[in-house]
């Protein structure tokens, strides 16, 4: 638990506890975050401390506490959670999540606008926040009986994401399609269901997460938040300022500040790189950087700019006067010139680089290097480097019957 727990004033007198979590640079957009059926619990505090690393000041409020202050469940416990559910009051429930906005709001960290973000009964009070609790955006997880309170889309002028499972029998086809269709023709609207995952999807341990699904949540809702309250990150830049520090100063300590404290990095071909701070500066300092060929240029063909990461297309070129650890492990300098079509998936967390996912054709690089025949076999050498430049070159070449195809409708 990083963040603190502070006393929010109820509108109808008595108050309630709720937990905030604020950014390492102490000052940020807001976010009021929208409890499970299960409690301010850990989940939701790691929530929370997550959304303060992307930069937001976060105040996740005790919904709970008319019923039984400082509720923190688990999922195995889901029948004395189901049982606060159903004696929980919805409308009261509003006026305190309008109450922690407030609450937000007077904070001197908070600086700017304030949004909703919530799971399963949260994500459905984010809806019901956007109708009623004057935030600037929302975004809901799963949210349980939204179709049941369509009569309030007229009233949602912020921006808002809907996010549910494919399998989710609590939220079934029927219901999303009530929902979609209430929505039709809303252009600040998004939602979007997830193909074979079911409810609470987005809960790291929980039975039923699924990081892939998880993943693209997230990215969607960062988006909407970082488009309606920033911070606007100029993360261009800061990709820039990291390649820098690893190839041109070659400065492992350098490099590791641009990045978050526990970041990671795979090269998906060879499968190296590495998993938290000391992990990956032992990558750094020992097999990428100093067994990185001194000649090695970079060379960019485009640059995707994303609200959490940055896609980048280049040429990698190096001669192979040294071994290459972190691609070409155990094999001996062949001197031979190599150029490659690289991608670079670049996700970062506020303002650091979280992780890299790093693709390259292995097939070719060893082919340049002398290390596969490429004979009879379906792979390219430095072809492809000439073509991702010089479109105008043959294409085919490798498909045996192609010009069997030439007089073919």
């Amino acid at each position: 638990m990083k963040g603190t727990y502070i006393t929010v004033a109820a509108n109808d007198g008595g108050s309630f506890k709720a937990y905030l979590a604020k950014p390492d640079k102490g000052s940020g957009p807001g976010i009021v975050l929208l409890q499970e059926i299960f409690g301010v619990n850990r989940y939701i505090r790691d929530v929370a401390d997550y959304y303060a690393e992307e930069g937001y000041v976060v105040l996740a409020p005790d919904l709970f506490w008319r019923l039984e202050p400082g509720v923190e469940l688990d999922e195995t416990q889901f029948d004395k959670a189901f049982a606060l559910y159903q004696k929980f009051d919805v409308a009261k429930s509003v006026e305190d999540i309008a109450a922690s906005v407030a609450a937000l709001k007077a904070r001197p960290e908070c600086v700017g606008k304030i949004g909703a973000l919530g799971f399963c009964l949260g994500g459905t009070l984010a809806y019901l926040a956007a109708a009623h609790a004057g935030v600037d955006c929302a975004v809901g997880y799963y949210g349980v009986g939204i179709e049941e309170a369509l009569d309030l889309v007229p009233k949602i002028e912020c921006p808002l994401v809907l996010q549910f499972a494919a399998d989710d029998k609590f939220v079934p086809a029927a219901a999303r399609e009530q929902i979609s269709a209430a929505f039709d023709g809303r252009q600040n609207v998004e939602i979007h269901v997830y193909p074979g995952v079911d409810h609470a999807f987005a809960r790291p341990g929980g039975h039923a997460f699924n990081k892939p699904a998880a993943l693209m949540a997230h990215s969607r809702a960062i988006a909407l938040f970082r488009r309606v309250m920033g911070p606007h990150l100029d993360l261009s830049a800061l990709w820039d300022e990291h390649t820098f520090y690893e190839f041109g100063k070659r400065d492992v300590d350098a490099t590791m500040a641009t990045m978050v404290a526990q970041p990671y990095v795979n090269h998906i071909p060879t499968m190296t790189g590495g998993v938290g701070h000391d992990e990956l500066a032992r990558f750094y300092r020992h097999h990428f950087i100093p067994k990185t060929p001194a000649d090695t240029k970079l060379i960019p063909i485009s640059r995707t700019i994303g609200s959490d990461r940055v896609v980048d297309e280049m040429l990698f070129c190096f001669t192979h006067d040294i071994e290459i650890d972190w691609m070409l492990p155990g094999l001996k300098p062949s001197g031979r010139y190599v150029e490659i079509p690289l991608v670079a998936i670049v996700c970062f967390r506020g303002g650091k680089l979280y992780n890299e996912h790093i693709y390259w054709d292995q097939a070719s690089v060893l082919v340049q290097v002398g290390a596969l025949d490429a004979k009879g076999l379906p792979v390219a050498g430095i072809e492809t480097a000439k073509k991702l430049v010089d479109e105008s070159l043959p294409s085919n070449g490798l498909m045996k019957r192609w010009a069997e195809s030439a007089t073919k409708k």
